[in-house]
């Protein structure tokens, strides 16, 4: 058996390696053709162009890892079918579950390696294409930071620190601004529990003031809401904002927790923190679902049919899982369900045909 797992896994590589590279050259590619006129119209170097592209991969490989494993499988026990390869070591006694063994613990292997690498590499590369971007190519003005899993920010006239940032509907949580002199000593500080963008201003919700007087003692005001006239916009923050994307597993993890501890909403990034244990796991339901569609070929004939469907059913594992997703977000579905339901899905359905195909 060794000699047959060697020779389905050095067939598997073989089209694993062509399939791989080519991804990620069309990837590349297509990314090219989207970004050279913002390239061009912001006179980047030649040296920021090639170091946007290099630091892009990546989060292409994690990108592209799955359905390359996908199509590889087509391919390989497409091969091995259209030669009647699959139908002779059936005729020795050999069931499909172990002809595909070597393929599904690649395939194993391939999700633990999907899961460190967007750990350890994908968070950085990402934040290193994004400062390519917004800051040598573009010119945009960064004066903030994520640090502490908390967000500073140096604006015109004052010192912003909050704790959360939601991109998406322009809220910050947990804020606070302090006003200085210049000589550095505090003039006045602002605390509230959020502020939201609204009709091109800020109004602060459940915020305490305090202002000094000319013998330095603290004089207090609180309101409920209250606009208050600052020129930062969401725009200036987005800059630094570290969202769960330029963040791996353990970091969003050691965010959720703190503030999560502080009494704010982290519904969205549970979401995100369960996404990025579900989705490496992908590549094994793509091996489970690829394997029957090969080999039913000896059946039904159309190895071209059935690689086209696989495909179809492999690909809309992303719409799925995207779409769970954000119901999750949007607290519509659990946590759970957003971030496993499309494995949930997937896998059952991935499982019965690879129960059939032996059957």
């Amino acid at each position: 058996m060794r000699i047959l797992d060697k020779y389905i896994l050095k067939e598997f590589l073989r089209f694993f390696i062509i399939t791989f590279l080519s991804f990620i050259a069309l990837f590349l590619i297509v990314d090219f053709f989207e970004k050279i006129r913002m390239f061009l119209s912001n006179n980047a170097s030649a040296l920021q162009i090639i170091s946007y592209f290099i630091f892009s991969i990546p989060m292409v490989i994690s990108y592209i890892l799955p359905p390359a494993i996908l199509l590889t499988t087509l391919m390989t026990f497409g091969s091995l079918s259209k030669f009647h390869e699959i139908t002779a070591m059936k005729a020795n006694g050999i069931n499909i579950y172990r002809i595909a063994l070597p393929v599904i613990i690649f395939a194993a292997a391939a999700s633990v390696f999907l899961f460190y690498f967007s750990e350890l590499i994908t968070p950085a590369s990402i934040q290193k294409t994004e400062h390519i971007i917004k800051i040598d190519v573009q010119k945009q003005k960064t004066l903030g930071f994520f640090k502490q899993n908390e967000i500073w920010y140096h604006g015109e006239n004052a010192i912003y620190n909050f704790k959360m940032f939601d991109v998406d509907k322009n809220i910050l949580r947990g804020v606070t601004i302090n006003y200085l002199n210049p000589d550095f000593s505090l003039m006045s500080r602002i605390d509230a529990r959020r502020a939201e963008w609204k009709n091109d201003k800020w109004v602060f919700y459940n915020l305490l003031i305090t202002r000094f007087d000319a013998a330095n003692n603290p004089v207090l005001e609180w309101s409920r809401e209250k606009a208050i006239n600052i020129p930062e916009k969401p725009n200036d923050f987005k800059v630094m904002q570290k969202d769960a994307e330029k963040m791996g597993y353990f970091e969003l993890r050691k965010y959720v927790k703190k503030i999560q501890s502080e009494g704010y909403d982290v519904t969205k990034y549970l979401v995100e923190l369960q996404g990025k244990i579900a989705f490496p796991l992908v590549t094994l339901i793509m091996i489970f679902i690829a394997v029957p569609f090969s080999v039913r070929s000896e059946r039904s004939g159309g190895v071209l049919q059935s690689a086209g469907i696989a495909i179809f059913i492999g690909f809309s594992y992303w719409i799925v899982h995207a779409f769970s997703m954000s119901l999750g977000r949007s607290e519509v579905i659990p946590v759970f369900l957003a971030a496993w339901g499309a494995n949930i899905l997937f896998g059952f359905a991935a499982a019965v045909l690879f129960y059939k195909v032996h059957t």
